[in-house]
This record gives structure tokens, C-alpha cells and sequence, in this order.
């Protein structure tokens, strides 16, 4: 093992000892009993049972009734306008016949909400994106809570869903997770020629049908957009941490591979309960060395800077007390070995068509950046996902790859590393902590000094870039109040397009905010997950309109260059809304998730660290002013 992978990880058990310890407890009581009652449903009432079984199909209703085959709860984010969830419509009786095959009885336990980041970009819907999160892990655990149930398949792609879902399934952590993907579509309009398109029209220089009709010869399938954001970044992380079948996460919807996988997921739930030989409950999966696990996949690749919070939360789940300085650590000992766009022309299937998953696994593993000796729901050991799918003669078979990349413009080993550290780096300084992504920037933009222009909320930015206001000057973009606890922490990917536009005439400027950037965060440099927020007095609330600000990606350090005693004697400025005034498209239903989020570096959520009696937000923050 690399040492300072190891001694990150230990840092992380020992600091997790306690909470982790008293997670496990539980897991493992329940996990007695249920080898001792068998199937779930046995434990019920028989008016309880009746209603579980009073909707079931003839075949299966002997079976329910009868509490011998375990039983397989199917929770999925399927409908009809999101793209990456339009497949799952056929997946449930396909996974129900798979389970049956197996010896188990499926039903499809809930849906949960998946909203699409992409569809409300700078749009009041988006200030519920990262609460949905939450509604999500909720909406999991009533589908889970009716006792009837032996293992879970999950249907989840994309940002809050999959999180949500993990974040759910862990607090039944002795219940097996099979993730189940939906895959990419296929490759559209090339990222470079869309992103042009938008700069184009940031400019005034191409109209609205040019704009639309190239976003839509980009996003023109079912399948999860292809370009490298939360989405994938979820998928990548997923299977490094053993809770997708090897290989399965980027094969394309509406093929025989995907569909021979689906089938192989449903019966793998099956095999893997407390009733069969090879036990494999999430909450073990999912420990420590996986946690890490995921946190170096994200690096390597470069991914979305929306997991330095997911993962927070996911680990939480799990009782384990993941830290920002775990992953600025683990970010100067993991190379980054992908270019995909942003951060980089290709996508997600020219990684896949590169060697995808297996080379990228493999090639970790033998540099020791990788824990190999880790439960996944393929077996014990990470060596499994050194092998690929493959149909020979309609059978679905996994041979280990030897070869590397094929492509090593998208794809390279841990010797030829596009950069000797990962593409997320952690910022500290006078201002906080915060997150930025270096993959996709330049070097030489990756450091500037420039005075503060500040803005409490982004309509405010894209108004001075529609007058002219921002035109031939320097400056660091300051957006505030854009925090959890202020309004749901909404992406500013709204933003990228304009300052890119500012960045490519030769001007300096940079963002700095306690919001979001999307996954998909491009070339003009950002701090971005500001801790603490404005809405709870950080420091952000202090600055002023011609202050300057020092931000250094490459030393990760972010400064106000105003002297301290001058810091002391200002008040903030500017104040979040008030639940009066943060209303409509639902917002007021999350009033109470503003007042009590914990803060991006603690997951933005607002559950307990699993195993602890305090909440998040009470560990940290407190409630907001």
C-alpha cells in the first residue's frame, strides 16, 4: 500500500472508532437475527404480511406468503423526463424474473425523486437540488421500513440520487445494495463544440434555436449525459466501492450487455442475503478502506467537486468521520490519470472504449493507491473489478482485462500521469475552507491576485456581464449567501459560460462563493463550498467591493488581503432570505432544512453522523441566525 494512502486510512479508523464501532453493533445484531428467523417477512404479523403480499402477482404470492425465499426490495428513481432515468421503465420485471430465476421473490418497494441539476440551472428549482439528497436517503428508508425485505437493488444515476440512495440503504446496513446503473448514452455533439456554442451565445453571436439545437444534438437519448460531472463521478465512485457489478457501470443503455447485467444484478442480491454463503451487507462494504477507495477514484479521474460533500455524507452514514483535510491529503498522493470533459475534449465513452473501469482499477491497484482487501458484492477482494463484461454466445462472462489503455489521451497508467496530484484541491486561509477544481484549468490561471466584486445572489453577476460592467478588468467574483443554510447551496454553473467568455479576452477572474459549482465546472478557477457560510457569519459576509483576494489553487491557500484589525471592525453585509421571502416552486416545504444543514464540509446534510447522539449541524455550526 502507498504509506500515505494507509496512514490517511488508519487516521480515518482511529477517528471513526467510536461511532463506527457502535454502527457495526447494530449491524450486526440485526444481522443475527436475521440468520436466525430467516427470511424478513417471517417476523410478521399475519394482518402485516396480507397487506405485503395482497398486491403481488398469482406466481409470486405463494412464495411471499410462504417466508422461505428472501426477499428483494427494488427502490428506483425512474421517470420519464430525466434521460438517465428513462431506462430504469423496463428494469423492474426483468430484475423480478432474475430474482425469481435465483431462488427469491422481488417487489418493487418505492420510488424516490430524482431531479435534474441540468433542468434548473439558475432557476429557483435548483435551491432544492442538494436538500433533495435528503428527501431521497428518506424516501429509501420508508421503501425499506416495511419488514418485508432481504436485500435491495437500487436504481439511481445521477447528482443527489445515488447519494441518497447509498446515504438510505446505510442505515439499513445490514441489508446487501446491489447498484444497479443505467449507463451512458451514446456520444453526441462533441463537448468542445457545445461549450463553444454557449460562449457564443454568453457573447450575443448565435440565437436561442442555435443554442438549443445544439444542447439537444448533445442530449439526445436516454442515458446519463456524457460529459465527466456528479453523475459519472457517482458511478466511477459506486463501483470502485464494490456496490455495482465489475464493469457494468458505462455500457450503454438498450443493448444485450446492459440488459444481461441488469439480470446478473437481480440475481446477485439474491446470493449475497444473510441466507446464502456469501454475505455481503452494505454496511461492511461500505468501511473505511472503501471510503477511501472512493475518495482516490475521485481524484484520479478528476471528478466532481460536488462528492468533496457526498462523500462526507455517505461516510457519515456509515458512522465514519470523514474530514476535508482526509481529501486534500489523499489529493498529493493520487495522480490524475483521465482527461475527460471538462477536464479534457473526450467523455465517458471514449473512456469506456479506452479500457474504462478495469484499467483504471488495475492500474491503481498495482501502484498500491487502491485497498484491495475490501467485501464487494462480486466477492471479497477489488481484484474482481479488474475484469470486464463480456456475451459469448449470449452468456455473460467476466474475463480479466491485460491490457492497458488504448487511448492514453483519455486514459493513462499511475507512471504516465497527466499531473503527479489529483484534480480536486482543498483551500484555506483568512476566508475559510473551500473546494476548488484544477484539472480543467489552466496552469497559468490556477493563481490571482485581483480585487473582490461582490454579489449576494448570481442574477445579480449575470446582469453586470449583460451591461458591459465586467468588461476589461481584473477581478475576483465574490458570490455569497449562496450557502446550505441560506438557500439549499445551488450550482452557479450558470455562471461558467459569461467570466469564460471574460477569461478568453484576456482578463483575470476567478469565482469565489459558499454555493456550488456543477460537476461539470470548467476552465475559469474557483473556490467554491466556502466554510463557513455567510448566512452563519463567515468571513465572506465581511468583504467589500475592491478588496483584494489572493487565490492559489496550486499552494491551496485562499486569502483577503485586508489587514486583520480591519477585518475586526466590519459587520456583515447583505443577509440571506428570510422564510417570508423564500418561497415558491416548493422552496417554503425546505424551510426547515435550512435551519438545520450543516456545513458543505461536514456534507451539507442534515442527519446525524451515524452512531453519534448529536446532530451534524449541532457538531458544527449550531441553528442559523
Amino acid at each position: 500500500m502507498n504509506p500515505v494512502i494507509q496512514e490517511i486510512t488508519d487516521r480515518l479508523t482511529e477517528r471513526s472508532r467510536a461511532t463506527r464501532t457502535a454502527y457495526l453493533t447494530r449491524l450486526d445484531a440485526e444481522a443475527e437475527a436475521a440468520r436466525k428467523r430467516g427470511p424478513a417477512r417471517g417476523s410478521l404479523g399475519c394482518a402485516n404480511l396480507a397487506h405485503g403480499f395482497a398486491a403481488a402477482a398469482e406466481g409470486d404470492k405463494p412464495d411471499l406468503r410462504a417466508g422461505v425465499k428472501p426477499g428483494v426490495a427494488i427502490v428506483s428513481s425512474y421517470n420519464d423526463m430525466l434521460s438517465a432515468h428513462q431506462p430504469y421503465e423496463t428494469y423492474p420485471p426483468i430484475l423480478k424474473a432474475a430474482v425469481r430465476q435465483a431462488g427469491g421473490v422481488a417487489q418493487f418497494a418505492g420510488g424516490v425523486p430524482a431531479m435534474c441539476d441540468g433542468i434548473t440551472q439558475g432557476r429557483a428549482g435548483m435551491e432544492l437540488s442538494l436538500y433533495s439528497r435528503e428527501v431521497i436517503a428518506m424516501a429509501t428508508a420508508i421503501a425499506l421500513s416495511h419488514d418485508m425485505f432481504d436485500a435491495s437493488l437500487m436504481l439511481g444515476v445521477c447528482d443527489k440520487i445515488v447519494p441518497g440512495l447509498l446515504i438510505g440503504a446505510l442505515h439499513f446496513g445490514h441489508l446487501p445494495a446491489v447498484f444497479v446503473p443505467a449507463g451512458p448514452m451514446t456520444s453526441g455533439l462533441p463537448n468542445k463544440v457545445k461549450a463553444r456554442t454557449r460562449q457564443l451565445f454568453a457573447e450575443g453571436k448565435v440565437g436561442k434555436a442555435e443554442l438549443l439545437d445544439a444542447e439537444a444534438r448533445s442530449y439526445h437519448s436516454p442515458g446519463t449525459c456524457t460529459f465527466y460531472g456528479t453523475a459519472n463521478s457517482n458511478q466511477v465512485m459506486i463501483e470502485v466501492m464494490g456496490l455495482h457489478l465489475p464493469g457494468s457501470t458505462f455500457v450503454n443503455p438498450r443493448t444485450e450487455l446492459r440488459e444481461a447485467l441488469t439480470r446478473a444484478a437481480g440475481r446477485r442480491a439474491v446470493e449475497i442475503t444473510a441466507h446464502g454463503r456469501e454475505y455481503a451487507p452494505v454496511g461492511r462494504v461500505v468501511d473505511e478502506k472503501a471510503i477511501v477507495n472512493a475518495c482516490v477514484a475521485l481524484l484520479a479521474t478528476g471528478g466532481s467537486t460536488n462528492h468533496t460533500m457526498h462523500i462526507v455524507a455517505i461516510a457519515a452514514a456509515a458512522g465514519i468521520e470523514l474530514l476535508w483535510d482526509d481529501l486534500a491529503a489523499l489529493s498529493k498522493a493520487v495522480p490524475l490519470l483521465t482527461r475527460m470533459y471538462p477536464n479534457g475534449q473526450a467523455d465517458v465513452n471514449h473512456f469506456q472504449a479506452a479500457g474504462g473501469m478495469q484499467v483504471l482499477i488495475g492500474d491503481l491497484l498495482d501502484a498500491g493507491l487502491l485497498h484491495a482487501d475490501v467485501l464487494t458484492i462480486a466477492g471479497r477482494g477489488l481484484d474482481h473489478y479488474r475484469s470486464a463484461p463480456q456475451l459469448k454466445d449470449g452468456e455473460l462472462l467476466w474475463e480479466e482485462r491485460a491490457e492497458g489503455s488504448t487511448d492514453l489521451d483519455v486514459l493513462r497508467p499511475v507512471s504516465e500521469a497527466f499531473s503527479p496530484d489529483g484534480g480536486i484541491h482543498m483551500l484555506d486561509g483568512n476566508l475559510g475552507r473551500a473546494v476548488s477544481k484544477v484539472s480543467a484549468v489552466k496552469e497559468e490561471h490556477l493563481v490571482i491576485e485581483a480585487p473582490a466584486k461582490v454579489f449576494d445572489d448570481q442574477l445579480e453577476l449575470l446582469r453586470a456581464f449583460e451591461t458591459g460592467e465586467l468588461d476589461g478588468q481584473d477581478f475576483v467574483a465574490v458570490i455569497r449567501y449562496q450557502g446550505p443554510s441560506a438557500n439549499g447551496m445551488p450550482e452557479l454553473h450558470k455562471l461558467t459560460p459569461p467570466l469564460a467568455v471574460l477569461l478568453d479576452r484576456g482578463q483575470r477572474v476567478a469565482i469565489v462563493t459558499d454555493g456550488r459549482m456543477s460537476g461539470a465546472s470548467g476552465k475559469v478557477p474557483a473556490a467554491i463550498h466556502l466554510s463557513p457560510e455567510a448566512a452563519h457569519g463567515g468571513p465572506i459576509a465581511l468583504v467589500r467591493d475592491g478588496d483584494p483576494i489572493r487565490l492559489d489553487s496550486s499552494a491551496g491557500t485562499l486569502q483577503l488581503l485586508v489587514p486583520a484589525e480591519e477585518l475586526a471592525a466590519r459587520t456583515p453585509q447583505g443577509a440571506p432570505l428570510t422564510d417570508a421571502q423564500w418561497v415558491g416552486t416548493g422552496r417554503e416545504l425546505f424551510a426547515a432544512f435550512r435551519r438545520t444543514a450543516g456545513p458543505a464540509e461536514r456534507g451539507a446534510g442534515i442527519f446525524a453522523l451515524n452512531g453519534h447522539a448529536e446532530s451534524v449541524a449541532g457538531l458544527t455550526n449550531g441553528p442559523r441566525q
